[in-house]
């Protein structure tokens, strides 16, 4: 892939992830602890990994970052969605080439686990108060279901675009 084709699909994996990061901040919480969300704008960038790899995933993560605070939230929201991202991200690029494709879902599940002890953390940090730690267990739970859901989701997104690149088109 040249490199104005590898640029213009980081572009708009970058934009799908923003407008799926903006339009579910829009959505009510699926359940009433705070911090839980479905997290659909991840299945982005584990396509972006398994299709692009760690520096472009990386690229288009943190735009979805930076862009996605400045339309939605605040510093803290900055901080919270940096640091669950920066975790998320760097477990991703550890665990990524040691399950096959097929398994992908197991990635997004360490991923979503990552992201959320790196809210954690920043929780903790931010609030000087380690008793948010009680939340745990929650998020742990939250993050296995949500990997789960996510990382299907991104198998299934990555087995499109293949059957796309093999069609009558691409020969």
């Amino acid at each position: 892939m040249s490199r104005t084709k590898r640029l213009a699909l980081m572009a708009a994996l970058a934009a799908i992830a923003l407008t799926i990061f903006v339009a579910e901040a829009q959505l009510p919480p699926p359940v009433p602890i705070p911090g839980i969300k479905l997290g659909l704008s991840n299945i982005v960038t584990l396509v972006a990994m398994a299709v692009l790899g760690r520096r472009e995933a990386g690229a288009v993560l943190a735009v979805r970052i930076l862009l996605g605070s400045v339309f939605t939230g605040s510093v803290s929201a900055l901080i919270f969605s940096a640091a669950g991202g920066l975790f998320a991200y760097l477990v991703m690029c550890l665990t990524v080439n040691l399950f096959p494709r097929k398994l992908l879902w197991v990635v997004s599940t360490f991923a979503a686990l990552a992201h959320n002890a790196g809210q954690l953390a920043a929780a903790v940090w931010v609030s000087g108060t380690p008793s948010i730690l009680v939340y745990a267990p929650a998020l742990v739970a939250s993050g296995v279901v949500t990997g789960v859901f996510t990382g299907f989701g991104a198998m299934y997104l990555i087995r499109a675009l293949e059957r796309l690149n093999r069609g009558p088109a691409s020969k």
